[in-house]
């Protein structure tokens, strides 16, 4: 058996143990650390903007859902606001697929955005007024745990990934399951409301936020980095202002959760790296190469 040479080669006939390795070159082949990337503070800080938008587009929901509640937000105003900013998002989707591709037939695209909008506030409107009564047999404490655990949902299962231009990619289950939780629970607040102008109002404004805010934002958060700071700046600034007409206290809560999400989350992540230690070695699996 001395007389061998020893070969990592499982295939071939030698007279060696198959777990066999040599004294001398056990630790040879250490390595640590062999894919590591280290991260940098600000391209984390950024990273994390998609998260601050998510939340701040919740909050800015919630303040929206109180303000109609209390009667200080009018419905009709909400409505026309929602309508400002799909025109809006439409025109900045536009813009993205101009840069990326010179033949877009806008004018077909145009047609088909308006029509899937028309059926859309069509149907939210005839389905008001069963909507507003849907939860009339419930308690409000039900209500507000079941709206809390839904949105629960749809922050923990939401996609921040972000889109490459150009690129049709499919779905994934978890953010499609966000989406319905959040509209879940717009619907499920939305039958507290007293008239069926403000239930229409407040679905709307949700369809905005999480089923078609999404879609742009994973566009964005392609496009260069000082798009995505103002983005997640601005959305912040008015979930905030939207937050401290109702509670001080709330308002000092989610800043503090915008605050740790975007800058305190990163740096402990930065603080996190020196502690990192992955070992590879000749008793790993073996992992084939193939030209």
């Amino acid at each position: 058996m001395s007389g061998v040479e020893w070969e990592k080669a499982l295939w071939k006939p030698l007279p060696f143990p198959d777990n066999y390795i040599p004294r001398e070159a056990f630790l040879s082949s250490l390595r640590t650390n062999p894919n590591f990337q280290p991260y940098t503070y600000w391209t984390l800080v950024r990273l994390s903007g998609a998260i601050t938008q998510h939340l701040a587009t919740l909050f800015t929901f919630l303040a929206v859902y109180v303000l109609l509640k209390e009667g200080l937000l009018d419905s009709r105003l909400l409505i026309w606001v929602s309508i400002a900013c799909f025109i809006l998002g439409f025109a900045v989707w536009t813009a993205l697929d101009c840069t990326i591709r010179a033949q877009v037939d806008h004018r077909a695209r145009l047609v088909k955005a308006t029509k899937s909008s028309i059926l859309l506030f069509l149907a939210l409107m005839s389905l008001s007024p069963v909507l507003g009564t849907l939860t009339a047999a419930t308690s409000s404490d039900s209500i507000w745990a079941l709206s809390a655990f839904l949105f629960f949902l749809n922050v923990i299962l939401a996609d921040y990934s972000a889109r490459q231009p150009g690129l049709h990619v499919q779905e994934r289950l978890t953010s499609v399951l966000s989406m319905n939780a959040a509209i879940s629970s717009s619907v499920v607040l939305a039958s507290r409301l007293s008239d069926d102008l403000s239930v229409f109002a407040l679905i709307l404004f949700a369809v905005q936020l999480f089923a078609l805010f999404p879609l742009l934002r994973h566009r964005l958060q392609a496009s260069q980095a000082a798009v995505q700071y103002l983005l997640t700046v601005s959305i912040s600034i008015l979930s905030l202002l939207l937050t401290i007409s109702i509670s001080h206290t709330v308002t000092t809560i989610f800043a503090a959760a915008l605050l740790s999400v975007s800058f305190v989350a990163p740096g402990v992540l930065i603080w996190a790296q020196r502690f990192k230690n992955e070992i590879r070695g000749p008793w790993d699996v073996a992992v084939p190469k193939i030209n």
